[in-house]
């Protein structure tokens, strides 16, 4: 799971781990800091895979240009179905306007 530090904390990690996920999050200084002020009863800092962490901004980015979309934005199809159908489109629509080189 990517996540930003708004995410870091013990039980979102431990949440995480119980069902074995890894957890890719950047820990906050406060955090950081009150671990480094316990000492060795601060325990290990949790794993960060930084080059991992850098493809959450490719995700952001894709979720932000399908905003871009009202319909997907608004969601105002009231089936599941039908508002996976609105983003399949907004989808392709976006592929064709930025085709990959």
């Amino acid at each position: 799971m990517l996540a930003d530090k708004a995410y870091s904390s013990r039980g979102n990690r431990a949440y995480l781990r119980r069902r074995g996920i890894k957890a890719v999050i950047p820990i906050k200084k406060d955090q950081r800091a009150n671990r480094l002020r316990q000492g060795r009863r601060g325990g290990r800092p949790p794993g960060f895979d930084a080059e991992w962490y850098k493809e959450r901004n490719t995700a952001e980015r894709c979720v932000n240009k399908l905003k871009d979309y009202r319909a997907v934005a608004l969601r105002t199809d009231k089936r599941e179905r039908i508002y996976q159908g609105t983003i399949d489109v907004a989808s392709i629509r976006i592929w064709l306007r930025y085709p990959v080189s």
